[in-house]
């Protein structure tokens, strides 16, 4: 494959403010379709062709490749404000930024083959083992199905779990594959309530061969040893897990202020029924509890910029997070979703049961943030539960992904 040089790929890269600029600026675009997002069972290409348009995709995709190379906090922004207008859309944003960042953890080889020939090639990924691989001369034959593979629809390749296997045939570590569109099918699985247009379905790969050198050890990257030969570039330094649990409380910001400034706009204009009250904003419990909500969002807001702030800063300094911040990066991550989720509760509570109308769109906000905040990375006990152990310096028996 020719790959152009360094040189001629670099590109100058927008400020974080002038990238969440463009994201808000598409809002209107991107509320108007979120139905049709969850009527189609994907993502409206409109508001994909939107969001390519203005690079939002090119977040974590190396500048080699004319990708913009930012880092954590600017990434966790960006999809904040895009899912002030639709959590799907910011979700699928979120999770083909991130799995860009993981395919720059790959050799330069494997990059190549992603970015080489379409620099806004586009990749999703499940980093869940349930798959086979047989070890072959040059690579592995790989079989095998994966759930839920957000954004699916439209990327061109997957990042995909699988196990590492010698020539005897025994799993030695566990990986992590690069397979083209091409390569697989998507069967559809993903019927849920929440999170609809994310089309978070299946990937069936059917013994296909995948090369050594777009296979990388996963075992290795928890401890911050990455394949990649561009060793000096910040962003892929980050450090591994990290950086892909905080990368979904994003979208959870954005949903909770939305929720917010719906409730709040409407409180001078409605009443609250069997009451006195001729507005909401009359009334002293309902004040309170927008204040309480306000407070729980800025609070999951601070949690998230911390751990994202101290990702970059590690990354910036060459360092690799040490095991107890990474562990209260996990419980961070929980928190930050648990309190988003508490808080558009208690707004439908204090707006009241016509917030569940189908026409509106808050229910869809507590419908996404209820499913998204159910995802196996963020659960906050298991978070909680990791960040104990190493304050207490009691084996960790939950889990690898720290």
């Amino acid at each position: 494959m020719t790959t152009l040089q360094t040189s001629d790929r670099a590109t100058e890269t927008p400020t974080k403010n002038e990238l969440v600029q463009r994201a808000r600026d598409l809002g209107p675009l991107l509320a108007d379709n979120a139905a049709k997002g969850e009527s189609d069972g994907r993502v409206a290409q409109e508001s994909i062709d939107a969001l390519t348009e203005a690079g939002l995709f090119k977040l974590a995709v190396p500048k080699r490749y004319g990708g913009y190379e930012t880092n954590m906090r600017t990434l966790m922004e960006v999809t904040a404000a895009i899912g002030e207008a639709d959590g799907g859309t910011a979700w699928v944003a979120t999770i083909l930024n991130g799995t860009a960042w993981l395919t720059g953890l790959f050799s330069q080889r494997a990059q190549d083959d992603v970015f080489g020939s379409d620099p806004d090639a586009r990749v999703c990924g499940v980093i869940t083992p349930s798959s086979q691989a047989t070890k072959v001369d040059g690579g592995y034959r790989v079989s095998g199905r994966w759930f839920f593979a957000s954004g699916s629809s439209h990327a061109t390749w997957a990042v995909v779990a699988i196990p590492v296997t010698n020539a005897e045939g025994e799993t030695v570590d566990g990986g992590m594959a690069l397979v083209p569109a091409t390569d697989y099918r998507i069967e559809k699985t993903w019927y849920v309530a929440g999170m609809k247009s994310t089309g978070s379905n299946c990937i069936v790969v059917e013994d296909v061969f995948v090369p050594d050198h777009r296979v990388m050890s996963v075992s290795q990257a928890i401890q911050g040893t990455y394949a990649t030969e561009y060793t000096d570039e910040t962003m892929y330094r980050s450090s591994f897990v990290p950086f892909l649990t905080l990368n979904m409380v994003g979208p959870q910001l954005g949903m909770g202020r939305a929720a917010l400034r719906m409730v709040t706009e409407k409180a001078s204009k409605k009443s609250i029924a069997y009451t006195h009250f001729d507005t909401q904003a009359d009334s002293v419990a309902f004040q309170l509890a927008i204040a309480k909500a306000a407070t729980k969002l800025d609070t999951a807001m601070l949690h998230a910029y911390r751990g994202a702030d101290d990702v970059d800063n590690a990354a910036a300094d060459g360092a690799y997070l040490d095991y107890t911040t990474r562990a209260r990066v996990r419980a961070d991550t929980g928190k930050a979703v648990e309190t988003v989720v508490e808080a558009i509760n208690d707004l439908l509570f204090a707006s009241g049961a016509g917030s569940f109308a189908e026409n509106n769109a808050l229910q869809r906000i507590w419908r996404d943030s209820s499913t998204g905040a159910r995802h196996a990375h963020v659960i906050p006990d298991i978070g909680y539960e990791v960040y104990g152990k190493a304050l207490l310096g009691v084996d960790n028996t939950v889990t690898d992904l720290v």
